[in-house]
């Protein structure tokens, strides 16, 4: 089975509509959380989305919408965001968004927006901090998002080490017995200095993922979001993937 696996696309269509025809087949498409925020296009997203096979899970954003979570616990320019996003959802993807869990196991695989340990708002950024979530895991592999930052975490049993792999672009990955988290990178605001989208292909017959990138129309998307003054600071980072 192929299986598409995206994650914190923050309402930015173009990248989204990029990434999906990039992909090409696959079986399931599996979302790791932040469909909405920051971008201009969260109805839409939405709507993309619900229109595929597919399984979500909530990202922090997806919750701060849904007031979920307190708007004071974002930066300035993530909570105007916020704001102008929830007086755009409309009904049926304000459904949509109370719809997803926090964190689910499918087929073997854990998915989480943050960590299995705190699936909402933890940031697995460093290794120590993702050798502790090692110990909430039911299962072998771990999906999660939220850093925006493409990366594998693999455990090193009986040992307080855990290593971080920065994985090639187009390069096939052999996933062996070992337990492992794994972050495909952010599809509309990517922020480890390469502005095109991220993504990644998990095989699960060969045991291997394979991360990708493609390239978007960062303008059309800045430019929707001039016109409807969202923060400054989101627009000109989307240039610099940042």
């Amino acid at each position: 089975m192929h299986i598409l696996i995206l994650s914190d696309i923050h309402a930015n269509l173009a990248a989204l509509e990029a990434v999906l025809a990039h992909a090409g087949q696959y079986d399931v498409l599996w979302l790791l959380g932040d469909i909405v925020g920051y971008g201009p296009d969260p109805n839409a997203c939405i709507e993309c989305l619900a229109a595929r096979e597919h399984v979500a899970i909530a990202g922090n954003h997806d919750w701060a919408v849904l007031g979920k979570v307190d708007l004071a616990e974002f930066n300035g320019d993530a909570r105007q965001a916020n704001l102008w996003t929830q007086e755009q959802l409309t009904p049926s993807s304000l459904a949509y968004l109370e719809a997803l869990p926090e964190m689910r196991v499918r087929d073997g695989f854990t998915l989480a927006h943050g960590s299995p340990r705190a699936p909402i708002w933890e940031y697995l950024i460093y290794s120590n901090v993702a050798k502790a979530s090692f110990a909430h895991l039911t299962t072998p592999i771990c999906l999660v998002g939220h850093t925006h930052l493409p990366v594998i975490f693999r455990d090193v049993p009986g040992t307080p080490q855990c290593q971080a792999v920065h994985p090639p672009e187009d390069t096939p990955l052999i996933l062996d017995d070992e337990h492992y988290i794994i972050n495909p990178g952010s599809v509309g605001q990517p922020r480890d200095g390469d502005a095109r989208a991220a993504y990644a292909v998990l095989d699960t017959e060969t045991h291997t993922i394979i991360y990708r990138r493609v390239a978007y129309d960062i303008a059309e998307t800045q430019q929707k979001m001039r016109a409807v003054g969202l923060p400054r600071r989101n627009i000109e980072r989307l240039s610099v993937g940042w």
